[in-house]
C-alpha cells in the first residue's frame, strides 16, 4: 500500500521540553488511521505540525515522497489537507454556500456567481446525503448536519487527507452513525483518513490501521486486527487497565440526601420526580433533546421551574447558584471550557473559584494567599493532577482530563453533599475516565450522592446504582436491577421517538 504522508523522526520541543520525540509513523493512503492516546500524549502536537500550525524542532515530513515542511494552515490547505475540528470553523450566522465559499467566491461579470455557487453547494451536499437548501443557515442546523457541512468545505478544497479530531464528542448516536457512513464513503472514493478518539470502540470498528502514542512519542502501530480494546488501552497507558470501571466501595444508603418533586416546567419538562440517596450514584440517560442537561440547570438553579419542589437533607431549595452551593449542591457542567473554568486564569485561581470566600481575613477581608495555596494543593493531590505550577500555569495548557479534574476539584474544595456530573468524561481519555470514576466513588463512599448525567450508556451501566431514562423532558423508566438490560434501556430511551 502507498505512503500519502510519511513522518520520519518527527520531535517538537516547546521551551526544551519534548511534546513529541522521534515520531517516525507512514499514513497509509486511501484507508482510515487512527490515532489513540491519552490526552497529553502528543496527538494534538503531532497534527498540528502536519497542519502547519507548528514547525518541527527535528526531523522531516514527506508527502508522497517529495519534502513538506509547511509554515503556516494556509500551505497545508493548499497540498490538500484539512483538519475536521470537535470546535467546528464554521459562521452560524452565514449560508451553508456561503461557508462553503468563505475564502473566495466565484465572480461573473465582476459580481459574485450566486447561481455557480449554489450548484457546487448543492454537488457537495448530494455526496454527503444532505438535504438542505444552499441558503440555510449554519445556525438553523443540529451539530451532525454543521459537521457535515465542515467535511463538505473539506471536499471543496479538494482535501486528500481529513484529519477527524474527536468528531463524535457532541453527536447523537444516530449522527454518529451517519458520519461514520460519510467516512466510509470518503476512503471508498480513495480519500486518506486520520481519525482521533477516545471511543476506542469507534476506533475499533471503523479503522483500518491504529497509531497509539504516550508521552509524546509512538509506541505502537499496525493493522486494526492486531489491537482488541485491552491491547489500545495497555499501549496508551503502559499498563494492563483490569476493568474499565473501578469497583464501587460503597452501597446506598437509607438517607435521602436530595429529591425532586413533581418539577415542571412548560416545554421544558413534566412532571419530574426522584430521590437520590447517600452512597449512591444515580444515572440519567436520554437521547439529545430529552431534558436532561435542562433538569441539572433547575436542580443547580440556573433555570427557573413552574412548579414543583427540589429539597437537599430534606430542606427545600430556593434561590439561584450562590444559595444552592452554600446548601452543599455542585454542578460540573458539559461544557468545561466554557462554562467551568477561567482558560487563561492559573490553575490554583480556578481551584478556589468556589470557595475563595472561605479565605477572607477580616477586618479588610484580604485573601487569605497562603491558606489558598496549600488548600489547592492538596486539592490537586487528591484529583491526582498531572501540571506543572499550579500557581502559574493557566487551565487552557492542561489536557482535557487533566481540565475536567480542576473543575472537580474546585467543587471538592466545598465538600457538597450532591455532586451532578453532566457528561464528565466527554473529550477524555480512558486512564482519565477511570481516575473521574474513581473520585466519583469516593464522593459516594464519603456519605455524598451523585448525580452522573451522560448519553454513554455504558458508562452508566458501569458506575450506577439505578439508571433513570428520561424522553422528551419526562422520566419514563428507572432501572435498578443488574445484570443491565441495555435493550430495555435504549427502548425506554426511544419510545416517543418509535411512537
Amino acid at each position: 500500500m502507498s505512503h500519502l504522508l510519511t513522518l520520519q523522526d518527527l520531535s517538537k520541543a516547546f521551551f526544551g521540553v519534548h511534546a513529541v520525540q522521534g515520531v517516525t509513523l507512514n499514513i497509509p493512503e486511501g484507508a482510515v488511521t487512527g490515532l489513540i492516546g491519552e490526552n497529553g500524549a502528543g496527538k494534538s502536537t503531532l497534527m498540528n505540525m502536519i497542519g502547519g500550525i507548528h514547525q518541527p524542532t527535528s526531523g522531516s515530513m514527506y508527502w508522497r515522497d517529495t519534502p513538506y515542511t509547511p509554515r503556516d494552515t494556509a500551505a497545508a490547505t493548499e497540498t490538500g489537507i484539512a483538519f475536521i475540528h470537535q470546535e467546528l470553523n464554521l459562521f452560524y450566522n452565514l449560508t451553508i454556500s456561503e461557508n462553503l465559499f468563505i475564502d473566495g467566491f466565484p465572480k461573473r461579470l465582476g459580481l459574485i456567481d450566486r447561481k455557480a455557487i449554489d450548484s457546487r453547494t448543492r454537488e457537495l451536499l448530494k455526496l454527503l446525503d444532505l438535504d438542505l437548501a444552499p441558503d440555510t443557515l449554519l445556525g438553523e442546523l443540529s451539530p451532525g448536519e454543521r459537521q457535515l457541512v465542515e467535511i463538505a468545505k473539506a471536499l471543496h478544497r479538494e482535501a486528500e487527507l481529513i484529519i477527524f479530531d474527536e468528531p463524535t464528542t457532541s453527536l447523537t448516536p444516530r449522527e454518529i452513525e451517519r458520519l461514520f457512513e460519510v467516512i466510509d464513503r470518503l476512503r471508498s472514493n480513495g480519500k486518506t483518513v486520520i481519525f482521533i478518539s477516545h471511543v476506542l470502540g469507534d476506533v475499533e470498528r471503523l479503522c483500518d490501521h491504529i497509531a497509539v502514542m504516550r508521552d509524546g512519542q509512538l509506541v505502537a502501530e499496525g493493522p486494526t486486527s492486531d489491537f482488541g480494546i485491552p491491547e489500545m488501552i495497555q499501549a496508551m497507558i503502559g499498563r494492563e487497565l483490569s476493568a474499565l470501571f473501578p469497583d464501587r466501595t460503597a452501597q446506598p444508603g437509607a438517607e435521602i440526601v436530595a429529591e425532586a418533586i413533581n418539577l415542571t416546567q412548560p416545554g421544558v419538562m413534566k412532571d419530574v420526580s426522584f430521590q437520590i440517596r447517600s452512597g449512591e450514584i444515580l444515572g440519567l440517560f436520554g437521547l439529545m433533546g430529552s431534558g436532561r442537561s435542562e433538569l441539572a440547570r433547575v436542580l443547580f438553579g440556573l433555570d427557573p421551574v413552574a412548579s414543583g419542589e427540589i429539597k437537599l437533607g430534606g430542606k427545600p431549595l430556593s434561590g439561584g447558584p450562590q444559595a444552592r452551593i452554600r446548601a452543599g449542591l455542585a454542578f460540573v457542567t458539559e461544557n468545561r471550557r466554557e462554562e467551568g473554568l477561567l482558560m487563561d486564569a492559573p490553575i490554583s485561581d480556578n481551584l478556589s473559584l468556589v470557595s475563595i470566600s472561605r479565605f477572607g481575613r477580616t477586618p479588610l477581608n484580604l485573601v487569605d494567599r497562603p491558606g489558598i495555596a496549600q488548600a489547592t494543593a492538596d486539592i490537586s493531590d487528591q484529583v491526582t493532577l498531572k501540571a506543572g505550577d499550579i500557581s502559574v500555569q493557566p487551565a487552557k495548557a492542561l489536557s482535557g482530563g487533566n481540565q475536567q479534574k480542576v473543575v472537580i476539584g474546585k467543587w471538592l474544595m466545598e465538600d457538597p453533599r450532591l455532586f451532578i456530573l453532566d457528561e464528565p468524561t466527554r473529550g477524555v481519555d480512558v486512564g482519565a475516565k477511570y481516575e473521574i470514576y474513581t473520585l466519583a466513588d469516593r464522593l459516594a463512599a464519603e456519605g455524598g450522592a451523585v448525580l452522573i448525567i451522560s448519553s454513554e450508556l455504558e458508562e452508566l451501566m458501569g458506575m450506577c446504582d439505578r439508571i433513570m431514562v428520561m424522553n422528551q423532558g419526562e422520566i419514563i423508566d428507572t432501572f435498578a436491577e443488574k445484570p443491565w438490560s441495555q435493550k430495555a434501556i435504549l427502548a425506554a430511551a426511544f419510545r416517543e421517538v418509535a411512537a
